[in-house]
């Protein structure tokens, strides 16, 4: 199990900085979030965390996520699983697919959550059906599968039952 744990927990981190870098990459977001930063030596990471932290707020999935996935992993803000699991669970209860797939982890783990092979089970299945319908989404559709399927390898046929009738 510690192999398993310690798979999942690489699996996040790169799941985590590929969205982190997708984010700054996506102008319709990072246009309004970063707008002049570069130009003003007096706007600190403290303020682009607010404005972000603003943008989660509002409802933002995108932010929420990142958000997220800064408090997990300790980037600019002091680890916390438990506030990872705030953010990220709202972004996942809006069809952003990498926190579904997060989150998945997440209750597999128990780290905010508590351990839950059918959510992890459940979020894992979201995730790899919706990652089936993005274009070049073919790694987190396989990933979000074997996860599921190894978890389910774990799990009594109630309790998948259960997980697959969550995910519908």
């Amino acid at each position: 199990m510690a192999h398993h744990a310690t798979h999942v927990a690489s699996a996040f981190r790169a799941s985590a900085f590929a969205c982190l870098m997708f984010a700054t990459l996506v102008p319709a977001y990072t246009a309004r979030a970063l707008e002049g930063t570069h130009e003003r030596p007096d706007y600190s990471v403290t303020q682009q965390l607010q404005r972000l932290r603003e943008d989660a707020d509002e409802g933002s999935a995108m932010a929420q996520f990142v958000l997220g996935a800064m408090y997990h992993l300790g980037e600019v803000v002091p680890q916390d699983y438990t506030e990872s699991a705030k953010w990220i669970s709202r972004a996942a209860d809006q069809g952003f697919v990498v926190a579904q797939f997060a989150l998945g982890e997440m209750y597999a783990l128990g780290q905010g959550v508590p351990e839950d092979a059918v959510l992890a089970h459940k979020w894992f299945n979201l995730s790899g059906a919706q990652a089936a319908r993005i274009t070049g989404a073919n790694k987190l559709t396989r990933r979000a599968a074997e996860m599921r399927d190894a978890l389910a390898r774990t799990m009594s046929p109630a309790q998948i039952e259960e997980a697959q009738k969550l995910a519908r």
